[in-house]
């Protein structure tokens, strides 16, 4: 990201472009995907049921998965944002998710979402179906597979550009990606360091959350030894009031970085993370000669339902 880089006078910027991965605009889920929908296959399933918000990415990707793999797909959505707009309730990714067939089971606000999802494969078990339950964010040992992956293919990407990566910077919120990166990092003993700018959750509550589901990774992989705790990096100063609320660092992080680099990043995850990233170039938090690495997670089409957030 050469002109952002720039305009930022700081560290060399890089991106690793996981909005660039498929199924209905990518995004970071699909990685993820790759080895949940194989096991559920493997299993015999025929619907896949999966949680998250009302503009959830991952849900999205889920509906699109299913829809390659010739599966049903039940998406439990949260009205988790309070006083949604109209656009927020019927575009963007809701949008998608109904194109691609999804059945779409609305649950309100604080609903035990875990409680929700077994409802629905009990309903799908009844009508003589057979579920697979991703959790959100496809979060688990088998989906960190995904970003397991990731981080080895960073590796050898960076091997053949003759690039030394210092850091990654990514949002994290359900922490699959950020476990899959460091299990994958400090796996292969790499010394990249991970840095993950939270979207909703305070610091401690989901740097806990990445070292249970790191070391459920690690132990899948089979690898051996306890999991590494010390690359485990949790920023919590950038979500604002709340998951999915709009901040103006996000806006202006969207903004600067479609102008600069023609990408577009999203309004809950990725925009985040970038105000993030951001600021912490303009606090001189890296080194001038650093090679930073941003993942971008996708949930472009996010945009479209926060539209009267970029128009105020």
């Amino acid at each position: 990201m050469t002109r952002l880089s720039d305009r930022l006078g700081g560290p060399r910027l890089w991106i690793k472009r996981d909005d660039c991965t498929g199924l209905a605009t990518g995004g970071n889920k699909t990685r993820k995907l790759e080895y949940l929908v194989a096991d559920a296959l493997q299993q015999g399933a025929d619907t896949l049921i999966t949680l998250g918000a009302l503009q959830s990415n991952h849900a999205r990707q889920t509906a699109a998965a299913a829809a390659k793999a010739g599966l049903k797909c039940v998406l439990v959505l949260e009205e988790r944002v309070s006083q949604p707009t109209e656009a927020y309730r019927h575009n963007g990714n809701i949008l998608l998710d109904r194109l691609l067939g999804a059945t779409l089971n609305y649950v309100p606000r604080d609903t035990p979402m875990a409680d929700a999802g077994a409802r629905a494969a009990e309903e799908v078990r009844r009508s003589g179906g057979k579920p697979y339950l991703i959790p959100a964010g496809g979060s688990n040992a088998i989906g960190a597979l995904g970003y397991v992956g990731c981080a080895v293919e960073m590796i050898q990407q960076a091997a053949d550009l003759g690039l030394r990566i210092d850091r990654v910077v990514h949002a994290t919120g359900s922490s699959g990606t950020q476990a899959g990166l460091v299990a994958g990092f400090d796996g292969v003993r790499s010394g990249v360091r991970v840095l993950g700018i939270t979207v909703g959750r305070p610091r401690a509550v989901q740097e806990k959350n990445v070292t249970d589901l790191l070391d459920e990774t690690w132990a899948h992989l089979g690898l051996k030894g306890a999991a590494p705790r010390d690359n485990i990096e949790a920023n919590d100063q950038y979500f604002g009031e709340a998951y999915g609320v709009p901040t103006s660092a996000m806006k202006e992080a969207v903004q600067l970085v479609a102008e600069t680099e023609s990408l577009l990043l999203d309004p809950v995850y990725s925009g985040k993370a970038m105000s993030g990233l951001i600021d912490l170039v303009r606090k001189s938090a890296f080194g001038k000669d650093e090679n930073i690495v941003f993942v971008h997670t996708g949930g472009q089409a996010g945009l479209f339902a926060y539209e009267p957030a970029f128009a105020a």
